[in-house]
This record gives structure tokens, sequence and C-alpha cells, in this order.
């Protein structure tokens, strides 16, 4: 059987991933930094081939291609804030994807799947929008570095494909699963099973459980044509009923007060101000607030007709995750 290469097999998604081709008999070879942790891959961490390298070594990629026929490019950086944390997103996200692109048109792989984000569809300012894959990035306020820097990793997605390169796309929302302490959102369920968020914000957005993004992608190899993308959002919330759906799997009493988008703005920046004076990240970044207070929601029309892809229901993903805490 072919060889399947998977970037950032050892983070959050790359690992359930993983784990989900071992168990489709799918031979992996990951690749990954030296040193990372392999915790999320378990018992898998011993199944698949290593090549290790930076993300951005086109050498080290070069190599890790060699007798590859399907990537899943999925190593990435999440970050708001300082200067330091957009350097590293554009570093990560884009050169990173510049380095992966190039390496697969040099190594002649036959398919490439990219993980990209919603963010990357851009943010709209009308608040009865639904975006999907045919949103165009627009200017605004609400977008993020994390999201710009991912819009510019599409963009040399696409160029590989105007090279030659058979590459698909998917941008899932909101991430949820079982991941590491203190990492993506299971800082958000760990909070409210300690009653440490007492507010929530006045903004909608849209939630997606772990497995199911892995099956999207696996999909998406499948089943998508070259320049396609796939929104894989699985269900628009308010952030209200989301905090109330963990708060209850967890046994814990949900936030009961709104905070408005002017209050979420002044959080961010004493937030801001105070890291400054730290030298520390910010707990709220403008960002941040600027996305949880608007409203975003998503369609995944296409993905549920093109791929045959099922989400399940969030109640059973908040339901996994608090039984595993």
């Amino acid at each position: 059987m072919s060889m399947t290469l998977v970037t950032g097999a050892t983070g959050f998604v790359g690992a359930v991933l993983t784990r989900r081709l071992v168990l489709d008999g799918v031979p992996v070879r990951v690749f990954r930094r030296a040193g990372s942790k392999l915790d999320l891959l378990g018992e898998t961490a011993q199944k698949v081939e290593h090549a290790l390298g930076d993300i951005t070594d086109d050498l080290a990629l070069q190599k890790a291609m060699q007798g590859v026929e399907y990537v899943y490019h999925v190593a990435g950086n999440i970050g708001f804030g300082s200067s330091r944390v957009r350097n590293r997103l554009m570093s990560v996200n884009v050169d990173g994807t510049a380095a992966v692109v190039n390496a697969a048109l040099a190594g002649g792989v036959r398919r490439l799947v990219h993980a990209s984000s919603v963010a990357a569809l851009g943010r709209s300012n009308r608040p009865d929008d639904v975006l999907d894959e045919n949103a165009q990035w627009q200017r605004s306020k609400s977008n993020s570095t994390y999201g710009y820097s991912k819009y510019l990793a599409e963009l040399e997605v696409k160029r590989g494909i105007a090279e030659g390169l058979d590459a698909v796309m998917v941008n899932p929302s909101l991430i949820f699963g079982l991941g590491r302490k203190g990492e993506n959102t299971r800082r958000i369920v760990d909070q409210i099973r300690r009653k440490r968020i007492v507010m929530f914000p006045a903004g909608v957005t849209s939630v997606v459980d772990v497995l199911d993004v892995a099956d999207g992608m696996v999909r998406a190899m499948q089943y998508g044509e070259a320049g396609e993308r796939f929104v894989l959002a699985a269900h628009n919330l308010s952030w209200e009923e989301l905090f109330r759906q963990l708060a209850q799997a967890c046994g814990a009493a949900p936030p009961t007060i709104r905070l408005a988008p002017a209050a979420a703005i002044l959080v961010a920046y004493s937030s801001e101000a105070v890291a400054f004076l730290t030298r520390t990240e910010p707990l709220l970044p403008r960002a941040n607030a600027r996305f949880m207070s608007a409203v975003n929601r998503y369609d995944n029309t296409f993905a549920c007709e093109k791929l045959g892809w099922r989400p399940r229901p969030f109640e059973e993903t908040v339901r996994r995750i608090a039984d595993a805490l």
C-alpha cells in the first residue's frame, strides 16, 4: 500500500488523524520536530515511520517525502497577540506550507490535503451571513493574524495547484476533543469545569469534533477534486449555548452573565496592557474579543453532499470529553 505522510502528527488534530489512518491499515510516516511530544499518539507512535525536521526545512521535507504518494499537511500554529506570536504564525503557517507544497511538487506526490481553517474564509461584517467554500477574503476588524496566516497558506496551496499539484483544502471550525491540558479548546473545558468562566461572549461560533475533522480529511483525500475546499463546521452555536452544554456535561454551573462586545474590548485592552508590562501573552487579545463577540456561522452542505461527511451531535462530543476527564 502507498505511503502517506502526515505533518503535525504530534498535535491535537494530527494525532487523531494519524491514529485513524493506522487503524485503517494505511502505512504512515510522520514528519515532526526532534523532541516533540508523542503522548497524543500513544501506541500509534510505534506503528509509524518517523522523519525529523522543521516544517520550513526544504531539504528535510524533500527527504521525508521520498516514496510518499499522499500527504496530509496538518502542521500549524494557533496564536493571537504579540509580534513574536505573529512572526511564528507567518513562519510556520505560511512559510511552512510553502515548503510543504514545494516538496510535494518536487517529490511528485499524488495528492495533498491541506488543513486550513474557517478563519481563512474571512469574517463577514453582516450578522445574517452564513459563509461557505465560496467566501472571499475581505478586510475586517474581526479578522485575526491567525486567520490571515491561514489565508496566505491557502494561497501557497493554490500556487502549487497552478504548478500541477493535486491538492484539496479543508476548513474546520472551532475543534473540540481530548487534547493536552492547557492547549486548544481543552482550556475552555477545564475552565468551565472549575467554574472559572463566569461570563459568556455575545457572539456565535461554529464547533466540530476532532474525530469528524479527521474523518473529513480522509474523505477529502478520497473523494475531493483538485482545487476544492470543504468547510468542516458541524454546528453553529451561541457562546451561551456552547458554554451551557459544556457545563451540563461537566456537572458545573454555566456562566450567566453576558459580556457585551464593548465590554469585551475593554477587557482585552486591559489584558494586553498587563501583558505588555509583564512581558507575557495577553489572556484575552483584542482579536479574540472581536471574534467571540461576532456572529460567525458556516454552511457545511458541500462537505456533506460531496464527501458524505456526517458530523456527530455536539452533545456526544462534550459527553465524551467530560467522561474522560
